[in-house]
């Protein structure tokens, strides 16, 4: 019997996460149907289009533009260099950062990928209803931009309550004391 969406529903049908992973492995099979012969990857456009959008970027504000964590990042900025798709120098501005350009090649790339992009985009997106789309886009903006601009903190686990109890607390006479003999 299928459920109604009246109908309690089951613990996946309601887990966020669980949701998003779904969505996501949806929107990747997608994406390798439209982009697959172009050899790009998704999250290989993705720096390729933030760099494209800020030449010269540090691969610090890479990794906040598009989400992917320090590591990974910079191994694909190595690979991406090896099939010259980028060129790395130090910062201008910060020695011991690494800015990172598109070359010609990196150019072309993006460029021929970007109509498959939008064609697994639109297909993404044909999924839901033309008056929800513009809706889906916001509340997925939303969540991803929250990690950036928290307006109200997340609710905390009961694991973080728990570390966060079993801290010592500091004495406040204690902290007076050390505040009148600095000022002494």
């Amino acid at each position: 019997m299928v459920k109604s969406k009246g109908d309690k529903a089951g613990l996946l049908e309601r887990s966020p996460s669980h949701l998003l992973h779904r969505v996501l492995q949806l929107a990747l099979d997608i994406y390798a149907e439209e982009c697959g012969q172009a050899g790009v990857t998704q999250r290989q456009f993705a720096v390729l289009a933030a760099v494209a959008e800020n030449e010269g970027v540090t691969q610090t504000a890479l990794v906040r533009a598009t989400g992917i964590d320090r590591s990974t990042l910079a191994d694909m900025v190595a690979r991406m260099i090896t099939k010259g798709h980028l060129e790395r120098q130090r910062s201008s501005e910060d020695a011991r950062a690494n800015s990172v350009r598109l070359t010609a090649a990196g150019r072309e790339a993006l460029e021929a990928v970007r109509p498959m992009v939008a064609m697994a985009d639109a297909r993404i997106l044909a999924l839901l209803k033309p008056s929800k789309r513009e809706g889906f886009l916001d509340l997925l903006a939303d969540v991803a931009g929250s990690e950036l601009h928290p307006e109200e903190p997340a609710p905390k686990s009961k694991k973080a309550k728990a570390e966060k109890a079993d801290k010592p607390k500091k004495d406040k006479k204690v902290k007076k004391d050390k505040a009148a003999k600095k000022a002494a």
